[in-house]
């Protein structure tokens, strides 16, 4: 029955709510910008990260949280003793800097925000050595520094067991050829999918709303044998070095995207009005799987929530996709040739699936 489906908005999280403070925002946002000394690309607003320019390079910067995937591990750690708190320091490690990809930027220096709802929180000498130990490997994955970090006690912000994780990350892109937003996007180019880790850092309020109404809850085993919490807490994937090598291979990179909230729709983040066709997906996950059997939502719904297992996508000219699938592969990724860019109005053609997303349901600018 259509009363018992359970979507992202009935879990709490509605992006008809979110979507208009950040256009409100980003508006007042940009009005700042005439008072500032920065010569900023104001066409960077309504990306991922902010860029501005300076001599020979230009500088991103980027804040982003991880969500309620910790309340996972908390309720993981009561069943099989781990902590999980080293793999989600990288789930926040990565958000941070995949967004700071996605303009072309290499990540130089990430800053943490650890806030609680009771200093008793750190008192757990376990949980935070896992966690400060996850975040210091995250940062050497992403090749970037640990500047440093704030760590506030929020009482009755915070429950007094629980834990804020955040941080933000400030990028280079050099040489300036590499700033990625959109204008470069031309009618065929490529569309290339790199997998993801299954369901990375995004959609936790509505996985969570699932686990609720499951008799074993996050012990729940899967059709292949795992449990529902030990597949969700895979660390989300980072894909610094995997772009680096991309750009110092010389492939023309033209966009990319961090599949994270509004799922695939973001694959029409680009201000450019084109159609972007998908003609290949990925195998679906069995985690994904679980989740739509539980939630008896279409897939339209699952493709506007989740990754469905392409964590990071990549816009290229044709004559680069093959050796920038190589590239990829090197570096121990799955990724494919998903689709191709046309002309047309502004919207999202997956073909396997018979899905469409048309510009309205993606209004974050």
């Amino acid at each position: 029955m259509k009363s018992s489906i359970l979507t992202y908005t009935k879990a709490g999280v509605d992006y008809e709510s979110i979507d208009p403070l950040k256009r409100l925002a980003q508006k007042a946002a940009l009005e700042t910008g005439t008072n500032s000394e920065i010569h900023e690309i104001s066409q960077s607003r309504g990306e991922s990260a902010y860029v501005w320019e300076e001599k020979d390079c230009y500088r991103a910067i980027v804040i982003e949280g991880l969500g309620t995937k910790n309340l996972v591990a908390d309720t993981m750690r009561k069943i099989t003793g781990k902590t999980y708190y080293d793999t989600v320091a990288q789930d926040t490690v990565a958000m941070i800097v995949n967004d700071l990809l996605v303009v072309g930027a290499r990540p130089q220096v990430v800053n943490a925000y650890f806030a609680v709802g009771s200093s008793d929180w750190f008192k757990d000498t376990k949980r935070t050595t896992d966690l400060v130990n996850g975040w210091a490997k995250a940062c050497k994955l992403a090749g970037a520094v640990w500047g440093g970090g704030e760590t506030p006690t929020l009482s009755k912000i915070i429950a007094p067991e629980t834990i804020d994780l955040a941080g933000a990350a400030i990028g280079i892109i050099k040489p300036k050829k590499h700033l990625a937003l959109g204008d470069k996007l031309s009618a065929g180019d490529v569309i290339i999918l790199i997998e993801s880790n299954g369901i990375h850092a995004n959609g936790l309020t509505l996985v969570r709303a699932v686990a609720s109404k499951q008799k074993q809850g996050f012990n729940t085993k899967l059709d292949d044998g795992t449990t529902f919490g030990e597949t969700i807490l895979k660390p989300t994937c980072i894909y610094a070095n995997v772009i680096t090598d991309l750009f110092d291979a010389g492939i023309a990179i033209h966009y990319q995207v961090n599949i994270t909230g509004h799922g695939w729709r973001k694959l029409m983040r680009a201000q450019k009005p084109f159609t972007y066709v998908i003609e290949k997906v990925p195998e679906t996950q069995t985690l994904f799987s679980f989740i739509q059997e539980k939630t008896q939502i279409t897939d339209q719904e699952m493709y506007a929530t989740f990754n469905m297992g392409a964590g990071f996508a990549v816009f290229v000219d044709p004559a680069h996709s093959d050796s920038a699938i190589e590239i990829i592969k090197k570096r121990k990724f799955n990724a494919c040739i998903a689709g191709y860019v046309e002309k047309g109005k502004k919207q999202i053609i997956i073909l396997p699936k018979n899905i469409v997303y048309c510009s309205e349901t993606l209004r974050i600018r």
